[in-house]
Parts: structure tokens; C-alpha cells; sequence
């Protein structure tokens, strides 16, 4: 008997013992759960205070982290063996600091490429004045460099004594001409024909028509032939002055027709591929609100030296002479970009010698990865290495997310 109650107590010491025992492991278990380990930064977790109060940076209040998180942390998928600067971010914060994602997409469309130009004169439009025989000059007439000049206006009056044979020879025919013309006689076709040679001489010495008509009318020989303007536009080479004896050939003026002009730019790269005759460009004027039209001649074989560049040529009217050779201008065409992966502008981090951008690994974890960009075009930017299409990569609060993956590279590196 005394056996069997020494067994039922043994018996229930032991199952209050295992009562105590749970209620123990339940009460500390409680108490580990509520215990506060330290408190964050909510924007920038790296931050870690003993105390609560206000995060220095943002000025909010400091978020509590109790024992036993280090087990939510891990289940969210970040980890050792997570890329470096990988960051978790929970939906409540996202919407705190304005993170938006965007899908990485296969697209096309175009861009506006900017290149610099410099106005030159059309070559087609550039008239040179030269000397066809000895003489010298008698006088010129406000024939400076930049003066506009119309056609057939008198620019300088010369002297060479191989004219003055020509023109005797011309008047004479001319008087022969008149008389057999007045008579009757059937000489004057003859003598019609005779002018007409006379004539031609006088102009393939560069006499102009207008002082052919002249002599024609008056019958009289010139003191001097005239050196007329061959067409509208401005004096842009001047090698003349009254009593300057010259040889054959000598230039002594070069003209040049304004309303239409050349602008020569560089093109570097893979950008001729993108361009064709005929192309639109606008052209500015830097510091100036003007813009032109102009449109793509062709793309010169020559490559200058020295920035391997190649030449563009481009036409445009230019009848309120608003460009003038030499002026530097700004050339922006719209080129085509070939298809291929974009995502937005505002995704992509440039730190000059790398590009980077976050990609959504879901249930708030940011990955940081490097890409290599193309051209970019409006608001988006091509990718071509480091994403495939489909990710989805922050397009909003980037510079956020990279400075807390910042302080979480830093604070890793600091354990």
C-alpha cells in the first residue's frame, strides 16, 4: 500500500514538474518575441540606435526591432549568398519613398540625334572673276568684301590692249554690217555673220553683254571694259585695286550666292547608318532663337584626320541670310532606332565608368545589376546586356534604393 502511494506521488511530481516547465518555455518564449533588440532608420536600415528617438536623416520615428526578426529577414529571400547591395524593401516602405518598378520591354522608336555644324558656301553657287588677258586696273566701285552685288552691276573698270584690238575689229564689222543692211545688199548676211564672231571673242575675253550691246549700239570704242558682277550676292574674295597691273588668269573677285548655303557636320560612330539623302534636319543657332530647315545631301567620303569623323552635308535656303559662312550652328536630326530591349530613363544609374540598375526579385528584394546601354530615345533608354525581357527593374525612387543599397553594402563590409 505504501509502495503504491509513493509511486502516485512520484507519478504527479513529475507531470507538474512538465506543466511548470511548459508554462516556463511558454512565458519566456512570449517575453524573447516582445523583446526590443534595437532600433532602425526606417528609410535607411543600416542606421542602428539602443534608444528610440528620431533618425538624424529623415527626422522620422525610429522603428523597433524585436528578437527573433533576423528569421523574417532571412525567409525573404535575402541573404549571404544574395548579390552585394541587394536590399529588402516591404511594400509599406515602397509606397513611403515612392519606389515604382516597369517591365523591361522590346520596343523601337526614335531619337533626335544633335550634332555640331558650320555653315559653308554652296561650291555650285561661288563665282570667280579672273583676268583673260595683261592689263591693268583703271578703277573699281564700292567693291569691298561683304558688299551685296546684283548681276551685271560694274564692279571695276580695266585696260589691256588686246581687248582694244578685238573691240576695233567688232566695231567695224558692226559699221559694215549697218551700211550693207542700208544699201540692200546681200553682203550684210555676210557681214551679219562677221559681227556675230567679233561679238563672241568679246565675251570669251570676259566682256560682259550688257558692254557688247553697248558697243554694238554706239559704235564707239570704250575707254575701259567693265568687270560686271556674274549674279546676285555677296563680294567674299576682293584681290583688286585701281592701278594694279595683272597678269592672265589673275582672280580678282569671288562671289557667292548667299541664299543658299552648306552646312558641314560630323558624324562619329555607327550614326551614317541611320541617316540617308533627303533626311530632315532643324538647324539652331546657338544663343539665338532662330531655327532653319534643312535637309541631308550627302555623306562625304572624307574622314577628318584627327577625330576620325565623317563628313555630313546638308542643304538649306537661306533667303533672310540668317547663316553666314563659317557660323557655327546646332544640326538635330530624327533618326530611326532599331528594335531591341528598352526600360525607362529614369531606371538607369550612370557613374561614368559603370551603368546600374535595380531589378525586382519580388517580395520587396532589389537586386542591384550592371548593364550596358545604346541610344536613348524620349523618355527610355536601350539595354544591350544584363536584362532580359520581362524583368521588371525600379523606374521610380532609383537613387533611393541605391543609396540604402549603399548603407547596406557598407554595413555588411563593417561585420
Amino acid at each position: 500500500m505504501r509502495n503504491a502511494l509513493c509511486g502516485i506521488l512520484v507519478f504527479s511530481a513529475i507531470v507538474v514538474g512538465f506543466v511548470l516547465r511548459q508554462h516556463q518555455s511558454g512565458v519566456l518564449a512570449s517575453g524573447t518575441a516582445r523583446r526590443v533588440l534595437y532600433y532602425v532608420d526606417p528609410m535607411h536600415p543600416a542606421y542602428k540606435s539602443d534608444k528610440p528617438g528620431i533618425a538624424p536623416d529623415c527626422g522620422m520615428q525610429l522603428v523597433p526591432v524585436y528578437e527573433g526578426d533576423g528569421a523574417k529577414v532571412a525567409a525573404s529571400g535575402v541573404s549571404k549568398q544574395s548579390t552585394p547591395g541587394t536590399v529588402s524593401i516591404d511594400s509599406e516602405r515602397q509606397q513611403l519613398i515612392g519606389i515604382g518598378v516597369a517591365a523591361v520591354e522590346k520596343t523601337s522608336g526614335t531619337r533626335t540625334l544633335r550634332i555640331p555644324g558650320r555653315v559653308a558656301e554652296d561650291e555650285s553657287r561661288v563665282y570667280r572673276v579672273n583676268a583673260s588677258l595683261e592689263g591693268f586696273v583703271r578703277e573699281t566701285h564700292g567693291d569691298t568684301v561683304g558688299s551685296p552685288v546684283k548681276k551685271d552691276q560694274v564692279l571695276a573698270v580695266i585696260y589691256s590692249p588686246e581687248f582694244f584690238s578685238v573691240i576695233a575689229g567688232y566695231v567695224s564689222a558692226s559699221e559694215q554690217a549697218q551700211n550693207s543692211a542700208d544699201k540692200g545688199d546681200a553682203a550684210g548676211i555676210r557681214n551679219s555673220l562677221g559681227v556675230k564672231v567679233w561679238a563672241d571673242r568679246l565675251r570669251n575675253l570676259g566682256m560682259s553683254e550688257a558692254q557688247v550691246q553697248e558697243i554694238y549700239l554706239t559704235r564707239k570704242t570704250p575707254e575701259g571694259v567693265y568687270i560686271v558682277s556674274p549674279a546676285d550676292g555677296f563680294i567674299v574674295a576682293r584681290n583688286i585695286n585701281a592701278g594694279l597691273r595683272f597678269d592672265r588668269n589673275m582672280e580678282f573677285y569671288r562671289i557667292a550666292d548667299l541664299s543658299h548655303v552648306w552646312i558641314v557636320g560630323d558624324l562619329i560612330g555607327g550614326e551614317p547608318q541611320y541617316l540617308h539623302p533627303g533626311a530632315v534636319a532643324r538647324i539652331t543657332l546657338p544663343n539665338l532663337k532662330i531655327s532653319l530647315s534643312a535637309h541631308v545631301s550627302n555623306i562625304l567620303p572624307q574622314i577628318d584626320p584627327s577625330s576620325r569623323a565623317l563628313k555630313l552635308r546638308l542643304e538649306a535656303d537661306n533667303r533672310n541670310y540668317a547663316l553666314r559662312p563659317d557660323m557655327f550652328v546646332d544640326v538635330d536630326l530624327t533618326v530611326a532606332t532599331p528594335p531591341g530591349l528598352s526600360v525607362p530613363a529614369d531606371a538607369v544609374l550612370d557613374f561614368g565608368y559603370s551603368k546600374r540598375v535595380f531589378v525586382d526579385r519580388g517580395n520587396g528584394i532589389f537586386e542591384p545589376r550592371e548593364v550596358d546601354t545604346g541610344e536613348p530615345y524620349g523618355d527610355r533608354v536601350q539595354i544591350l546586356r544584363g536584362l532580359a525581357e520581362g524583368e521588371k527593374v525600379v523606374a521610380s525612387g532609383t537613387f533611393l534604393v541605391d543609396s540604402e543599397s549603399r548603407l547596406t553594402s557598407s554595413a555588411e563590409r563593417a561585420h
